[in-house]
């Protein structure tokens, strides 16, 4: 076999060391298969689950048909869920229903709504959420205090006139347990895209 001239050298690419095995590829391709549908399925249990609106109850933060991503990581790992943070949450009575409100009340507070102003422990907070139709809203069963649990939350809709919420007894106060997340971004329609977790949280 003659040598390479130096300019055949120079004009080489690359040098093929082995041929490629196909078994060795298609091992490769699987492999890649299978770890990219772990982090899926890791991202999808411990960080962040995709979420369509349903309704009108968080008008006008949020419309029907947004799809949000819900960030299911900071309560498991981080902090506790704090108040103005939006929640996804299973129903009491029916696991399989999924609702999306805004925390007001937090464990170990007592919360009672009168004339429209909401009263934490007896002191009224800023509740700048609902727009101006919405600024009168019934009591419901906050006519008289509720004091929460140990590990109970206190939840709103921002649309206050149209929303069941824990002023109502068929969805009450919720449980940590019934938390999945809070709602992390909004990622459709494209044009409104937004983060959605209140500054500070």
């Amino acid at each position: 076999m003659s040598r390479l001239s130096r300019e055949e050298k120079k004009n080489q690419p690359v040098k093929l060391i082995r041929q490629p095995g196909i078994l060795r590829d298609i091992l490769v391709s699987a492999l890649q298969v299978v770890l990219m549908s772990a982090f899926v399925i890791l991202f999808l249990n411990f960080v962040g689950q995709r979420v369509e609106v349903e309704g009108s109850s968080m008008k006008s933060t949020l419309l029907h048909k947004d799809h949000l991503i819900v960030d299911c990581f900071t309560y498991r790992f981080v902090h506790d869920p704090r108040r103005e943070d939006i929640v996804v949450f299973r129903l009491k009575s029916d696991p399989g229903t999924y609702y999306v409100k805004r925390i007001i009340g937090l464990p170990g507070e007592t919360v009672q709504i009168k004339d429209s102003t909401i009263y934490i422990n007896g002191k009224a907070i800023d509740d700048p959420y609902p727009d101006a139709s919405n600024k009168t809203f019934s009591a419901g069963r906050t006519d008289y205090p509720i004091t929460l649990q140990n590990d109970e939350y206190f939840v709103l809709g921002d649309n206050r006139n149209d929303s069941r919420d824990s002023r109502d007894p068929f969805v009450g106060t919720v449980k940590r347990s019934q938390l999945i997340g809070r709602a992390w971004i909004r990622i459709w329609p494209f044009a409104k895209r937004a983060n959605l977790v209140p500054e500070g949280n």
